[in-house]
């Protein structure tokens, strides 16, 4: 009974285009955006990774995450209470710290939990909070805002007259919580950080900023858009993750020692988890070292990203404009987008996973694209290719052709 309920919601799914297919990649060390996709048994170029800088594959990191595994072997052995604090976590929490001009700083097993557990157990132990959180932020906040059952408001996306509308109209002596990203993973567009703050000074609310798309790419030392804008210290929570252009796994928080001794106390997604392993501490902070002193993959990044958008406008496939490094082509179908991925990886050996609902709204569906300092020249003209065939044979809109 159980299996055809089951099998009836996939075959839904799949009917409407939402199914999710998995990509198997294997990537070879020094090799990256190169991988053997096991699928299709052939090499592929990885264009839609979140190893944003190529760090997951750089020397230093991997020279840290081979050391640390000599010395320490393969686990932490249990959670941070019991156990699994190690001196690796001890050191990297301190780097991130430092990064963001924080008192202190909290490691968690991922960037999701960092936020479910960070914005619950703030929610929680503050009595009366009232959050306002911005429209589009990601399914990691809206869970954890939801888990702590504090009062929240949603205010329109990046939309400061709604967000200044609904601070107005809450008792000036009412504790308060604005939570807001700084880059938007789906559309690349950037929160009007500096605005926010002013706002939560005037209205005395906290903020809480997700630089998950941020950390390591923005800012003279990769402290992110608020570092860049030189409001880091403006911020009372910035959460981050190791997973992104960091080339690791984990996420954290940096803020006041006190509130990171709140959440280490009371968040049961940090308490009751086995720490991430020693080695993989020390591979995240030889990324974030290395990123604080290095911008030549940040500024490789950079030109990588103006090419492929030059490229595109070239050949007419339109892609949103924002000032960010994540170029997404809106397609606005999921099956024709779910083809022209399919088509991309079976005769151009090209990998973009197509986004879907419930990722994005129905009728956004897209694909997002992702350059990197490893990017080549040729890469992106076999990308740009690739595009303009299966763009014509969809029959998508298209911009007029730029000037050659």
């Amino acid at each position: 009974m159980y299996d055809a309920l089951f099998r009836a919601q996939l075959d839904e799914l799949k009917a409407d285009g939402n199914y999710r297919h998995f990509a198997e990649l294997e990537r070879h060390r020094g090799q990256f955006p190169a991988a053997t996709h096991h699928g299709a048994q052939r090499e592929v170029t990885i264009w839609c990774s979140n190893d944003y800088l190529g760090m997951g594959q750089h020397p230093a990191v991997l020279q840290a995450m081979h050391s640390a595994l000599d010395t320490c072997g393969a686990g932490s052995g249990g959670t941070r209470n019991i156990s699994g604090t190690t001196h690796e976590h001890v050191l990297l929490e301190a780097e991130l710290a430092d990064l963001h001009g924080k008192q202190a700083a909290l490691l968690f097993t991922s960037g999701y939990v960092s936020n479910w557990a960070s914005l619950g157990t703030l929610g929680a132990r503050i009595p009366g909070l009232m959050i306002l959180s911005d429209a589009l932020n990601h399914a990691s906040m809206i869970e954890g805002i939801r888990h702590s059952k504090a009062e929240r408001i949603i205010w329109k996306h990046n939309d400061l007259a709604d967000l200044e509308r609904h601070l107005a109209a809450l008792p000036l002596d009412r504790p308060k919580l604005i939570a807001f990203e700084s880059v938007y993973s789906m559309d690349g567009d950037i929160a009007p950080i500096a605005e926010i703050c002013d706002l939560a000074k005037r209205y005395n609310a906290m903020t809480y900023l997700d630089e998950v798309h941020a950390v390591g790419l923005y800012g003279p030392r990769g402290g992110g858009i608020a570092e860049r804008e030189g409001l880091m210290r403006r911020i009372d929570v910035i959460q981050g993750t190791l997973g992104k252009a960091y080339g690791v796994t984990g996420g954290y928080i940096a803020a006041s020692a006190t509130l990171c001794d709140v959440i280490r106390s009371f968040a049961s997604g940090f308490i009751f988890t086995t720490a991430l392993p020693p080695a993989v501490a020390a591979g995240a902070r030889a990324a974030v070292a290395h990123l604080k002193r290095s911008d030549l993959e940040r500024a490789a990044q950079r030109r990588a990203v103006a090419s492929v958008r030059e490229a595109l406008d070239r050949i007419g496939v339109p892609h949103l404009p924002n000032p960010s490094h994540i170029i997404p082509l809106m397609v606005g179908c999921p099956q024709k987008c779910r083809y022209i991925a399919d088509r991309l990886l079976a005769e151009h050996a090209i990998y973009i996973q197509p986004i879907n609902y419930p990722t994005v709204p129905r009728g956004t569906e897209r694909l997002r694209i992702t350059p990197s300092p490893v990017h080549s020249a040729e890469d992106i003209r076999r990308l740009a290719l690739g595009l303009e065939a299966l763009w014509a044979e969809c029959q998508l809109a298209r911009r007029p052709i730029a000037a050659q």
